[in-house]
Order: C-alpha cells, then sequence, then structure tokens
C-alpha cells in the first residue's frame, strides 16, 4: 500500500527535527523555539497567523512550510474556501511562478481532507 503524502511529510518532519534538535545546538534550539512561539495564541488568533505562514510560504515557494501550515489549518477547523481565498491572495502576491505550488497545495489539501 502507498503511503499517504500526508504521512509521509509528516513522519520525515518528525524524524529530521528530532536529529536536528538532537544536536544539541543552542542556535538551532532558539530558532526553533522562536518558530513555535511565533504562531502561539496573542493578539493574532491562531487561524489568521497559519493562514498569514501558509500564504507566505507560497509566495516564498516553500513545499514543505506549504504542508505544515495547511497541516495546522485543517486541525483548526479552517474550511476549502478559507483555503482558496488564501491560495488566491498568496498567488495574486506572488505571480505565476507560485502556481507549481499551489498544484501541490491543493493535492496536499484534498488528501488531509481525504483523512
Amino acid at each position: 500500500m502507498e503511503k499517504n503524502i500526508v504521512d509521509e511529510f509528516n513522519a520525515y518532519r518528525a524524524k529530521m527535527n528530532e536529529k536536528i534538535l538532537g544536536s544539541d545546538n543552542k542556535v538551532l534550539k532558539r530558532l526553533f523555539n522562536l518558530d513555535t512561539n511565533a504562531y502561539q495564541e496573542g493578539a493574532v488568533d491562531l487561524v489568521t497567523k497559519e493562514l498569514i505562514g501558509m500564504a507566505c510560504s507560497m509566495v516564498l515557494r516553500c513545499d514543505d512550510c506549504v504542508r505544515y501550515h495547511l497541516g495546522k489549518c485543517h486541525e483548526l477547523g479552517v474550511t476549502t474556501e478559507q483555503i482558496f481565498e488564501v491560495f488566491a491572495i498568496a498567488d495574486l502576491v506572488g505571480g505565476t511562478i507560485v502556481i507549481p505550488h499551489l498544484r501541490r497545495a491543493v493535492e496536499y489539501w484534498e488528501a488531509l481532507q481525504a483523512g
């Protein structure tokens, strides 16, 4: 049976994060901590932060980051309609070069929805 792209991504991410954090490098640990803290509830709600992160990740053309934020959006109950509105903004800001990343993002979102 072929592994689901969501399971494959999450397993790889967890494995590599464990190796990276296991290196006990203070700078890398602080960077990971800063990222974690930036996405905590604050003046801006969690859904908005994840949607911003996803849009920025699309514009920067980071498929791993897009997948991560899509996973968080799915966990937070973001609707497909909301996701596609943010996809549209990201593609507008990023230009047509973002379209291949949009395709992969849609594929990943569909996999998340399928469970």
